[in-house]
């Protein structure tokens, strides 16, 4: 048997490249050569274990490589036809290419790495610097307009620190303008889960004097299911200075509660 000659017609076979006619040689002999079967077998097995390991796909200059170290392994062996020529030179060179494969994949992985590094980098810079816009456009020597732009940067924060929360608290109690004071509430409500945010919506209810943004502010107690806010709702209820809308509000809210 040419050992060298069957690697390769075995490699195409398995590999799906062999024509029509190839094929039927090679399963003839493979059905009837015990050698020829051995190797086909071997080749198997070696080939699908390179597959499981291959975490990127080598290129067809790689294959070529691997191919001709086999060839090369192979042809500096003596062996008879009846010897088992393919065992040792195989597993050399399928644990060589094995190898490689397992080095490329640690280097895509650390790759890998250092982008989602760099990409989370960005994101941090671009937090910070949305930190910094919002406290600047909170001035309120400012324009209403450019304090409301300022709040709307809050939207764009997964979790505010003291400092911002503080500022939109303030926003909410104290600002000039309604729509600021709403715009700065709606901010609050994206963090209604944060304890500190909680605490201060409940306790902006006994100080708002706003109609709308207490009407806003009992609606979103209610939806957070802040059961402790009845009393200071029986209380708008009872007060002679509350307007009527803000009463009625504050009615259904203490029914959704109890």
């Amino acid at each position: 048997m040419d050992a060298q000659n069957w690697e390769s017609r075995l490699i195409e076979y398995i590999d799906g490249k062999a024509n029509e006619t190839e094929r039927a040689a090679i399963e003839h002999e493979v059905a009837h050569n015990e050698a020829v079967r051995m190797v086909y077998h071997q080749l198997t097995e070696v080939l699908q274990a390179m597959n499981e390991t291959r975490a990127l796909e080598p290129t067809g200059k790689l294959k070529a490589s691997f191919e001709q170290t086999l060839q090369q392994e192979i042809s500096n062996q003596t062996r008879s036809t009846k010897t088992v020529f393919f065992s040792p030179v195989v597993y050399r060179v399928a644990a060589g290419f094995i190898l490689l494969m397992i080095g490329l994949t640690v280097g895509y992985k650390i790759n890998q790495s250092a982008t989602k590094e760099r990409e989370l980098q960005a994101l941090r810079e671009q937090v910070e610097e949305n930190r910094r816009l919002m406290l600047a456009m909170m001035d309120n020597q400012l324009s209403a307009s450019q304090r409301m732009m300022g709040v709307s940067v809050a939207y764009q924060m997964e979790k505010p620190d003291d400092e911002i929360v503080t500022v939109l608290v303030k926003a909410m109690n104290e600002d000039a303008n309604s729509n600021v004071r709403l715009a700065a509430l709606d901010a609050l409500g994206k963090f209604s889960h944060e304890p500190r945010v909680r605490k201060e919506l409940v306790g902006s209810l006994s100080t708002q004097k706003d109609p709308v943004v207490q009407i806003a502010l009992i609606q979103l107690l209610v939806k957070m299911k802040e059961k402790d806010v009845v009393n200071q709702l029986e209380e708008l209820t009872r007060d002679g200075g509350t307007l009527k809308a803000v009463k009625d509000e504050a009615h259904a809210g203490i029914l959704k509660l109890s």
